[in-house]
């Protein structure tokens, strides 16, 4: 890549928005359901699938699921989305804990 064409991507890459939220793994096979959040979750799959596939991810059961059903049975959705130019990191963290436990309770599933 051409330096100005690289410099046109990173100043693209950070004029972009930002969203936070809070996303749902389901996997298919073994009904397994994990409820998280992110402060950015246009990016949380390609996270969350690397550190699976390294078999890394902290999150045991999650992991446990990965390795027994493979990547073909996974899928993540978001299921709420928030707009957070205007809020302090502390009240967006708040925002999204609460979010990850009212969509945990609802959906009865483990929290990541």
């Amino acid at each position: 890549m051409e330096r100005p064409d690289r410099k046109a991507a990173v100043a693209t890459y950070r004029q972009r928005k930002v969203e936070a939220g809070i996303y749902v793994i389901r996997c298919s096979a073994s009904d397994g359901v994990w409820t998280g959040a992110a402060p950015d979750v246009t990016t949380i799959r390609n996270r969350v699938w690397f550190t699976l596939r390294q078999g890394a991810n902290p999150h045991r059961t999650l992991q446990e699921a990965w390795r027994q059903h493979g990547e073909d049975a996974f899928s993540l959705e978001i299921v709420e989305s928030f707009d957070c130019d205007d809020e302090t990191p502390a009240s967006r963290n708040r925002k999204l804990r609460d979010g990850v436990s009212a969509w945990a309770e609802r959906l009865g599933s483990a929290k990541v």
